[in-house]
């Protein structure tokens, strides 16, 4: 009899359980799990390329978030300052991490020190302006406003006062993620790249401080396209690094305001995507789109060491405008995958090195009047080595029949500011070095500004058995200054 009575009974607790699933269903899709439980907590914030922890708590929760508004010069890259209106003190903004059903109390403060009023747009807010209509932000003020974070994903914030375009521009943009109830699988490294466009009245490299041109950005023009914010921001000394057979996470993010990103990591396949950052997942994925105001999760595993590159693939903005970071994979070599040759320079550029010092020494040094042969020549070692050495090579001994050698040169001992001339407008036709002829394309290298190729040149002067010399920064630029006209290829 009890046995038939429990039978009776496992309908029952079948229905029970289909309906606490349903309803466990119902709130996911709704994104209300009820009231927040607990204490307020806190929210973590971090300046990228760094993610806070993953969230571990089963249950909703009041989160506190309290963010700063500051305008700031930093540079956006070498001997070039920008002032950035910046989140926290960082572009992109803090990164803000909170789980689906929590109800997010956020306070905006505006620092006494800026000029311009602010407020946020968060696009994982449901309610009109994603809280922009609620935190117009006065500099000295703080404002308050409420939301439940409704919709799992990764998502946008800006800055939506007008012009909006010009405060996304100057850096005001972020990312905040809206964690599954469950949390997501974990991973051995989570990183924060995020993407934007800028705007500045000099040209790509043009030494000082640089304000923002409302007409190039109109046009959509950038002078700089760049992760996290300056050119060189996750390069050298400050690149993301891992180890082999790690699972890594990238959150990245496109501030924008104009252009969209093709998310690309050199050698790495991403074994899962979700794109635009919702929760659909696109797997074996070579090149992502993300729009403007968009972001998405990528993960991939390193299986082979070395140095792996994030661009923009929308390519010569990598090495033409600055988007470009560095991944650092250390480990046992995988030769059953990968024969292990590496050459940094055909992808890194003059971020091939460790480290730029001995640029940043140089560009101080001019900047104080106090730049010397020796500042020269250890700058243009440094921006040779990524801009110059694939074709001419590393010991400039170029390659026999294409590219013409630059040690111990009689082509540069004739006329060594001739080749002034040859950086900044390219050579084609035959040339006769050393008595060997060369025939073959050397491209025009304006991407480089006056010092560069000032440092660069005095660099080649003064090594390899050539005479030495050395070229200035004015020189170059009064060159630039003439017609542009093709040189003549010698015979």
């Amino acid at each position: 009899m009890k046995r038939y009575s429990a039978l009776l009974a496992l309908p029952f607790v079948f229905m029970l359980a289909s309906q606490a699933a349903g309803a466990a269903a119902t709130a996911k899709l709704s994104g209300d799990f009820g009231p927040p439980q607990g204490e307020p907590i806190h929210a973590v914030l971090t300046s990228p390329p760094n993610v806070p922890p993953p969230i571990h708590r089963k249950f909703p929760a009041k989160v506190i978030v309290d963010l700063e508004v500051i305008e700031q010069e930093k540079e956006i890259s070498e001997g070039v300052k920008y002032m950035f209106w910046t989140f926290g003190g960082s572009v992109p903004g803090s990164f803000i991490r909170v789980r689906q059903g929590d109800t997010v109390e956020f306070h905006l403060k505006n620092n006494p020190g800026s000029k311009m009023p602010h407020n946020i747009d968060l696009h994982g807010v449901t309610g009109p302006g994603g809280g922009a209509a609620s935190s117009f932000t006065a500099p000295g003020h703080e404002s308050q406003f409420t939301f439940k974070a409704l919709n799992e994903g990764v998502y946008v914030y800006h800055c939506a006062t007008a012009p909006v375009g010009m405060h996304i521009a100057n850096g005001m943009y972020g990312l905040i993620l809206v964690e599954p109830p469950e949390g997501m699988p974990p991973v051995d490294h989570e990183y924060y790249v995020m993407q934007g466009d800028f705007y500045t009245s000099g040209k790509y490299r043009e030494k000082g401080l640089q304000p923002f041109d409302m007409d190039k950005a109109i046009d959509e023009r950038p002078s700089y396209v760049l992760f996290n914010g300056a050119e060189g921001s996750m390069t050298g000394d400050k690149a993301l690094t891992a180890k082999t057979d790690q699972t890594i996470r990238l959150f990245v993010g496109n501030g924008g305001p104009n252009l969209v990103s093709s998310f690309h990591v050199i050698g790495a396949i991403f074994d899962k995507v979700r794109y635009e950052g919702g929760t659909n997942v696109q797997k074996n994925v070579q090149t992502t789109l993300i729009p403007s105001g968009g972001a998405a999760v990528v993960e991939f595993q390193t299986k082979v060491p070395g140095s792996y590159v994030l661009v923009d693939h929308s390519i010569f903005r990598a090495f033409n405008k600055g988007a470009l970071a560095i991944m650092k994979v250390d480990g046992p070599a995988r030769k059953d995958i990968y024969s292990g040759k590496e050459l940094d320079s055909v992808y890194l550029g003059d971020r091939a090195q460790a480290n730029m010092s001995g640029v940043s020494a140089a560009t101080k040094a001019a900047a104080s009047g106090t730049l010397t042969l020796q500042d020269q020549i250890n700058a243009g070692r440094e921006l040779f080595a990524g801009t110059c050495s694939v074709c001419h090579q590393a010991n400039g001994a170029g390659i026999p029949g294409v590219f013409p050698p630059l040690a111990k040169s009689d082509f540069l001992a004739a006329d060594p500011h001739r080749a002034i001339g040859i950086a900044l407008r390219g050579l084609t036709g035959k040339v006769v070095v050393n008595g060997g002829e060369y025939n073959s394309v050397m491209p025009p290298m304006s991407q480089l500004n006056d010092d560069e190729v000032a440092n660069i040149l005095t660099f080649v002067l003064n090594s390899w058995d050539n005479k030495g010399g050395n070229i200035d920064a004015a020189t170059v630029k009064a060159e630039r200054a003439k017609p542009a006209v093709a040189p003549k290829s010698e015979h």
